[in-house]
């Protein structure tokens, strides 16, 4: 079945098979948030990007091979309900921008710009993106076999940047960020997954830049 990224509340997870890396994508929970479980195809070994909700259902998801850590995309609550009984229940890591490590619920290891997060013989590159948050991440994949897949978390949106409650220098550290770290360093057929919602693509958004920052939002 072709990846379409689409998943529902309570629904099934969309599956994406790479070269090297099995994407399941998840909805839980009462804001429709996006969990995302990356196993890698040669070690079996699993990563989860925000335990955001339904516990149950997630470690369902994560079955018998068990997780390694979760990376949680940043402090808002809604990404990470779930986190406390995944991590007790599976003995995985917990991981976070330092900067939003106080947000969280357990202790955390913590992470900067420029760190590598490893799923198996995967290697993910954490992106340090504020403005939604202090500490806010996204997770890159480069696929040797195919286009760069980019986890975002709530920076980057199909039609825009993340809530800055208005806070036009939390706007400007966000639209700068994903301009410079995302858009000027990746190709346009970077597909991105986002922590609400559905999938996109640069190529696809990049034309709006302009139209972001000039609205503010």
């Amino acid at each position: 079945m072709t990846y379409s990224g689409e998943v529902t509340p309570g629904g099934a997870p969309a599956v994406r098979e790479l070269d090297r890396l099995t994407v399941s994508k998840l909805s839980v929970g009462p804001m429709d948030n996006n969990a995302y479980l990356l196993t890698c195809r040669s070690t079996g070994e699993q990563l989860l990007i925000d335990a955001a909700n339904e516990a149950p259902r997630l470690l369902e998801l994560i079955g018998d091979r068990g997780l390694t850590a979760v990376v949680t995309t940043h402090q808002h609550m809604d990404h990470w309900v779930a986190l406390e009984e995944v991590a007790a229940k599976t003995g995985a890591r917990a991981l976070v921008h330092a900067d939003d490590a106080a947000g969280l619920p357990i202790e955390a290891e913590t992470l900067t710009d420029g760190d590598t997060v490893r799923v198996g013989d995967c290697a993910l590159e954490v992106i340090h993106l504020r403005g939604h948050t202090p500490g806010s991440v996204a997770l890159l994949y480069r696929d040797p076999a195919g286009v760069p897949h980019l986890f975002t978390g709530d920076s980057l949106f199909p039609g825009g940047v993340g809530n800055t409650d208005k806070d036009p220098e939390r706007f400007s550290a966000l639209i700068d960020d994903v301009e410079r770290k995302l858009f000027d360093r990746l190709p346009d057929e970077t597909w991105f997954y986002p922590g609400h919602g559905k999938d996109s693509t640069l190529g696809a958004e990049r034309p709006a830049l302009p139209q972001w920052r000039a609205r503010g939002w």
